[in-house]
């Protein structure tokens, strides 16, 4: 029997206490022994671990294998350089970094440290992402002439967390924007183009809480779009077809059921159900077909599965590093869209 790879947490706020630490002590071949953050009363209120006070102990600890960095996104390249450098594998929360060019200066100290290093995009394994997957792939709508995906909450209130604040790294763009970017990018690949909108829509907010980027490709266009004043339920998907539609209302309900204290189980990442429009021709008449389509089961610990055996039996990681960049490149090609308020053509970013 292997031994159990050891890992440091790096952080103790939302994404940490919600994701990060019970999917890392749900997955088999993972021991989470220690956390490095300055609230350590919270830490050991939740968790029988060792508690650090800097990050930097922490990543020189020799019992630990692995660092998981989740903390303010301006903070990911310096504490990921620096666990590579103390010789540990690393799995950073989303945004990856700031900028391209920083995420791909990581990919290079990994490379030349021979170690692992992956980012956190774990809702590649929300439900209705995989069931999204999974029709595209059966051919069920037929050639795709439209796709939308949106992500909308309601938070009327401005919090006070670095998140919030307009600094370099933060608002819905960097927060949101890489989850349905890098969505889109597993389905269809790198966009011929990018527009992006971003926009302050709440009173007293300061960084970007409301975006729409379009991502053009041949023949379809892709519609990305996240929102903070949003009370009703909107579509999580709405896809077009040649044969038919697609819809999902609502987000995953994965984050919510963690948020709860719940635990992941055989019944863990179960939605309700999508709809699929399908236009059924016979001859000189035509149908149209309306039915429930069952969303598969969502499963956030995928992911860390993933992790434990890329580094225990050398399988390749579930999210890889190139994948990540890709997602960095997009990000800061929206930005120039934004600022020059134009369309950017991205042959000239890969």
């Amino acid at each position: 029997m292997k031994a159990p790879i050891n890992v440091g947490l790096v952080g103790y706020g939302y994404a940490s206490k919600t994701f990060h630490a019970p999917l890392i002590q749900a997955t088999e071949g993972l021991d989470l022994v220690a956390v490095s953050t300055s609230h350590a009363a919270k830490v050991l209120a939740d968790l029988e671990v060792d508690v650090e006070s800097q990050a930097l102990s922490l990543c020189q600890r020799k019992d630990i294998d692995l660092i998981v960095i989740s903390t303010p996104s301006d903070t990911h390249f310096p504490l990921a350089k620096a666990a590579l450098m103390a010789g540990k594998h690393v799995v950073v929360d989303t945004p990856f970094t700031v900028t391209h060019f920083e995420a791909k200066q990581l990919k290079a100290l990994a490379l030349d440290k021979e170690r692992l290093i992956s980012v956190f995009h774990n809702r590649r394994w929300d439900g209705d992402f995989l069931t999204v997957k999974a029709l595209l792939k059966a051919g069920t709508l037929g050639r795709i002439a439209g796709f939308e995906s949106r992500f909308d909450r309601f938070q009327p209130d401005v919090r006070d967390g670095w998140q919030e604040k307009a600094t370099p790294g933060s608002g819905i763009w960097y927060g949101v924007g890489p989850h349905l970017l890098d969505q889109a990018s597993v389905l269809f690949g790198i966009p011929n183009a990018i527009l992006l909108d971003l926009g302050v829509r709440r009173e007293g907010a300061s960084a970007d809480d409301d975006f729409v980027a379009l991502l053009e490709y041949d023949g379809f266009r892709v519609s990305l779009s996240a929102g903070t004043l949003i009370a009703e339920l909107t579509p999580r998907f709405r896809i077009h077809g040649a044969l038919g539609s697609y819809l999902q209302l609502g987000l995953d309900p994965q984050e919510a059921r963690l948020k709860a204290g719940e635990k992941p189980t055989s019944h863990w990442g179960e939605a309700a159900p999508g709809t699929l429009t399908l236009h059924k021709s016979e001859g000189a008449s035509a149908t149209i077909q309306y039915r429930e389509h069952p969303t598969l089961a969502g499963n956030y610990l995928a992911y860390y599965e993933g992790i434990a055996a890329a580094l225990r039996d050398n399988v390749p990681l579930p999210v890889n590093i190139d994948d990540a960049l890709r997602t960095m490149m997009l990000l800061e090609a929206g930005l120039d869209s934004h600022r020059q308020r134009r369309w950017i053509a991205l042959k000239h970013h890969l």
